[in-house]
């Protein structure tokens, strides 16, 4: 049989155990605040390279290089806990980490749009990156990038003004993942940060 995901840490009497989900006192908290220290130390430079060892994006300005190391770290560290303290209740975990339209300070009244629709595919067995899935979305509401929006994210008008609507995008990332069987063969979470 499958086994069921465990969504909390209480017992059937309600009474929460010791080693909650949600406790910041687990060592592994203390390892990724060390963690992200370091990463907070780094230069522009040093992030790049550290980013480019994982394969992951290194467009952006600093914080968001941190930003980006830090969470890929963090994911990394939780994922290894889940791991150790029992087998994933999904097969594999769909990381998306979306890019938006914005302006410098973000206005209220801005509306923000999703100009980069990336996906990671991970594979919870093996912690392994199985397949990934990028591509940038034409904004409709403001389709003029903001010069704060290109420097923070590192996509340029003409990648944006070549690329599909979101409804044409999104269908790309459904038939990605039903050719991956995704919701039919294997089970899977979407995780975002966001």
């Amino acid at each position: 049989g499958r086994q069921h995901c465990r969504i909390s840490d209480q017992e059937t009497n309600g009474k929460t155990s010791a080693a909650s989900s949600n406790d910041f006192s687990d060592p592994i908290y203390k390892e990724i605040a060390i963690t992200n220290g370091y990463i907070n130390r780094m230069t522009r430079e040093e992030l790049r390279s550290k980013l480019a060892e994982f394969k992951l994006e290194t467009r952006g300005v600093k914080d968001v290089l941190k930003k980006r190391l830090k969470n890929y770290y963090k994911k990394q560290k939780l994922m290894q806990k889940e791991h150790i303290s029992g087998d994933s209740c999904y097969d594999y975990i769909c990381v998306v980490d979306f890019e938006a339209t914005c302006e410098e300070g973000n206005p209220p009244e801005f509306v923000h749009e999703i100009i980069e629709f990336p996906v990671v595919l991970v594979n919870t067995r093996t912690l392994e990156i199985e397949d990934t899935f990028q591509q940038y979305v034409k904004p409709e509401i403001n389709p003029k990038l903001s010069d704060f929006c290109i420097s923070l994210t590192g996509i340029t008008q003409d990648i944006v003004d070549k690329a599909d609507i979101f409804p044409q995008v999104l269908q790309n990332v459904i038939e990605w993942m039903r050719q991956r069987e995704l919701g039919t063969k294997y089970s899977y979470s979407i995780l975002t940060d966001g």
